[in-house]
């Protein structure tokens, strides 16, 4: 069955029953599912394939070949783990997932992909003529890559892990452009396969996308700080009369918060460049288009 399973091949049809066409490729017969076909085959006609065996262990073939092929890339989502074989992944066969080996996962299983997570795989049939799942590796994702817009400064961005690194992950967007997230722009590891969204802290001059997971600095702040936000936003003149200094009764009435609750909320404001402090009062700072804590849609 050498260069058949897991290709398009052009085979005889030999045979039927009620539910199969039988299609002979290269002396080894493959079933074909009467319920693909909408026009019925004639014994001794000729028909092209994707050949693979299922999850019964039976040769099939179907004409709704996955794009995932061996020496073809395509999509796949993980479907479960397995500790000592690999991770289980649909193609788009109606009745077979492929298995890509452990030995190109990582050696962490928590970095392992998870159920919903999606892998790009070639398939790749071994000396038992069974066929497994190969992720891509860099040299295919730099291939089908698109170059990065410099517009997209700060905007969010839908991407898929594609490889870990001591030196950071990365990353392919939804439209194709490469991405890179150094350690310090994370809080935790990502996992391969993982689906992430992610902020455009940087475009290169080669056309690849520095990225963090970090909120933004008007994100991250906390319900006092934000409350407080809106406060001055709402403010007539982008001000209001208090300050570290007013009164604990003052500011209870005022924002319905203690004095301490109030006083954190301000350092965490003046700590995200959103307001100043002085002349007894707080100071809405205006947003420039150039203010990296700006939202994408504002910029």
């Amino acid at each position: 069955m050498e260069n058949v399973l897991g290709r398009i091949v052009a085979g005889k049809v030999t045979d039927e029953n009620e539910e199969d066409y039988f299609v002979q490729v290269a002396g080894t017969t493959f079933r074909l599912s009467k319920s693909e076909i909408k026009k019925p085959l004639h014994l001794g006609s000729n028909f092209r394939g994707f050949t693979y065996e299922n999850e019964d262990h039976q040769m099939a073939m179907t004409r709704n070949a996955p794009d995932a092929q061996v020496d073809h890339y395509g999509w796949g989502t993980v479907v479960r783990n397995q500790r000592q074989l690999g991770v289980f992944v649909n193609i788009g066969l109606p009745d077979k997932d492929v298995v890509v080996s452990l030995d190109d996962l990582p050696d962490m299983m928590e970095l392992w992909p998870q159920k919903g997570d999606r892998l790009l795989v070639t398939l790749r049939e071994d000396a038992k003529h069974r066929l497994w799942g190969v992720p891509a590796d860099m040299d295919i994702f730099q291939a089908i890559a698109q170059p990065a817009n410099k517009h997209m400064q700060n905007a969010n961005v839908t991407a898929t892990v594609f490889q870990l690194k001591l030196v950071g992950t990365r990353v392919m967007t939804e439209h194709f452009e490469l991405g890179f997230i150094h350690p310090s722009e994370r809080e935790r590891e990502p996992r391969l396969g993982e689906q992430l969204t992610a902020r455009v802290i940087g475009v290169n001059d080669e056309g690849t996308l520095n990225l963090s997971l970090k909120p933004r600095a008007y994100e991250a702040i906390d319900d006092d700080a934000a409350m407080l936000l809106a406060a001055l936003e709402h403010s007539q003149d982008g001000h209001l009369e208090f300050s570290d200094k007013s009164s604990p009764a003052a500011i209870k009435a005022y924002f319905g918060i203690s004095k301490g609750q109030f006083k954190r909320a301000v350092g965490h404001l003046l700590k995200a460049r959103r307001i100043t402090q002085h002349d007894g009062a707080l100071w809405l700072v205006p947003v420039t288009p150039d203010d990296p804590s700006t939202p994408a849609d504002e910029a």
